[in-house]
């Protein structure tokens, strides 16, 4: 007989979710996604003045702030036809290389890495290095005091928890060093974007502060420091778990989903945009013995609400989207919407970038016998942020050399006026995956946003169809051998990473009883 368990919140995430699952054998037979916090600065920004539209959506999130105001004002950029100058692309393309670098790291050190480690194994380290029996003595008094945040509460170490000392106390010692890191990194994006969170300078256009070569000089020093820890240390980490005592759950391809992926390309390496860090591309039905990508068209994309709290309605294109809510809706369980490629439901993210662009890292682990899923998602997204770190040198190389040109333009002054009616669309690769805007311009004022985020992608509820969302589909076939410690669901839903959140809960339907997971 099946088993029903709901995971509210899932903790360690940014905002707040609700995974449903159904056990039997041992294994996720059914699942839902619900995120259960609504959204509605599209509702908002109806009337308001368009170039107001990318301050605003930067507020959708405090840790992908950046993205938001970008995408928002490349859709303006298109319904303004306003073309952003070389120097303005490489400015915006640092401060976006700045989002990466703080962002990846964090996901695997702060929001991942407690799923895969028994952190106890550290109390039996009998080695001499002085920082790692600092860092002991730190968590054994912790637990002595019975307040060992923020390293509890988490699930119970099971089959696949690593507890290794050695292995156990380094990582933990690395995750005190990458907070250090991503606050260094904060600072790079805020050297461009004048202060962080929530950058002034990206604005229809390009960007509205001219750099100087001090400032090019304080982000490239970061830069080296960054390149370093990627290199020597985030790197070498994520591939000791995912090809050492992860590689059980990288062959078993654990929350593999879909297997439908969807890239919209982003980061220009040149004026042309011809040459791209992510290129744009489609996977239907991955196979990876031959990967077929086909070209990515922003028409195909539309949006179901059949099981959201919003008013009926067909699946339609985002510039038709409507922000209607129906909190009495029957069959809805989610305010997220269900988005949809050609009526296909498509993974988002750094697994799916990778193998668009054929990446020989990631298809080398694959050619070893990994297969798409969580591991996989953590060791394309640690390839992918050396990538950023690369095109960083180049970029901040770049704006040296046209620093020095005469007539160096940031920003196209003459399309900065709204038009009376217009429409335009902007599309970037957002750290978390695919992220779509949609603008439609009347009277100067804005008629109808649309925003398509990363997480609605990989969140989405069932559609018509009945077809579910990347989270649930990701979730059937998980083992789950104790009902009482779900690790493996949360292993899944984090490996997507939707961010963080608060502490760990768990409740029982049938007794409404909270169980929590804490360290004796």
């Amino acid at each position: 007989m099946a088993k029903k368990i709901t995971i509210d919140p899932v903790t360690r995430i940014e905002g707040h979710l609700k995974i449903e699952v159904e056990i039997e054998g041992g294994k996720v037979k059914n699942a839902w996604s619900s995120g259960t916090m609504a959204r509605g600065f599209e509702a908002l920004l109806q009337g308001k003045d368009p170039r107001d539209a990318s301050f605003v959506t930067s507020r959708f999130c405090g840790v992908c702030y950046s993205v938001h105001q970008l995408t928002s004002a490349r859709a303006l950029d298109a319904a303004f036809g306003a073309k952003v100058p070389w120097g303005g692309n490489l400015i915006r393309n640092l401060v976006m290389g700045a989002q990466y670098i703080y962002d990846h790291p964090l996901h695997f050190y702060q929001l991942s890495a407690l799923d895969y480690i028994d952190i106890m194994a550290v109390a039996n380290y009998k080695g001499r290095d002085k920082d790692l029996l600092a860092v002991k003595d730190k968590v054994v008094n912790l637990v002595k005091s019975k307040d060992t945040y923020p390293l509890t509460p988490r699930y119970k170490p099971d089959e696949f928890s690593v507890k290794d000392p050695d292995i156990v106390i380094t990582a933990i010692k690395h995750y005190i060093d990458a907070m250090k890191m991503h606050a260094q990194a904060r600072n790079m994006g805020a050297i461009w974007g004048g202060r962080t969170p929530h950058y002034q300078n990206i604005v229809v256009g390009g960007v509205t502060s001219y750099p100087d070569i001090n400032q090019v000089a304080r982000f490239r020093t970061m830069l080296d420091e960054q390149a370093k820890f990627i290199n020597e240390v985030y790197i070498p980490d994520v591939l000791a778990f995912g090809t050492g005592p992860l590689w059980e759950l990288a062959k078993m391809g654990l929350g593999g989903g879909h297997h439908n992926y969807l890239s919209y390309g982003a980061l220009e390496k040149d004026p042309e945009g011809k040459s791209l860090v992510f290129p744009p591309g489609v996977i239907m039905g991955l196979n990876p013995a031959n990967i077929k990508v086909e070209p990515f068209d922003p028409n195909k994309i539309t949006e179901s609400v059949k099981f959201a709290w919003y008013k009926e309605n067909k699946p339609v294109h985002p510039y038709q989207g409507e922000q209607v809510f129906d909190l009495n809706k029957k069959e809805a369980y989610s305010f997220v919407k269900a988005p949809r490629y050609d009526g296909k439901p498509m993974e988002v993210g750094p697994l799916a970038r990778m193998l668009v662009a054929k990446n020989p890292l990631v298809l080398g682990l694959v050619g070893k016998g990994a297969k798409p899923g969580a591991v996989a998602r953590h060791a394309a997204r640690a390839f992918e942020t050396k990538l950023i770190v690369d095109a960083c040198y180049e970029w901040s190389d770049k704006l040296l050399i046209e620093m020095t040109k005469p007539g160096f333009k940031i920003h196209d002054k003459e399309h900065w006026d709204p038009q009376a009616e217009a429409m335009g669309a902007g599309f970037y690769e957002a750290p978390r995956g695919a992220l779509g805007h949609w603008i439609e311009i009347k009277d100067k004022r804005i008629k109808n946003y649309q925003a398509v985020v990363p997480s609605t992608w990989n969140a989405s509820p069932r559609d018509e169809k009945g077809v579910r969302g990347q989270y649930e589909e990701s979730l059937i076939g998980v083992t789950v051998p104790d009902p009482e410690n779900p690790i493996n669901v949360v292993r899944v839903i984090r490996s997507f990473d939707p961010c963080l959140a608060c502490a760990i809960h768990l409740v029982e339907p049938k007794t409404n009883q909270v169980r929590k997971f804490l360290i004796e």
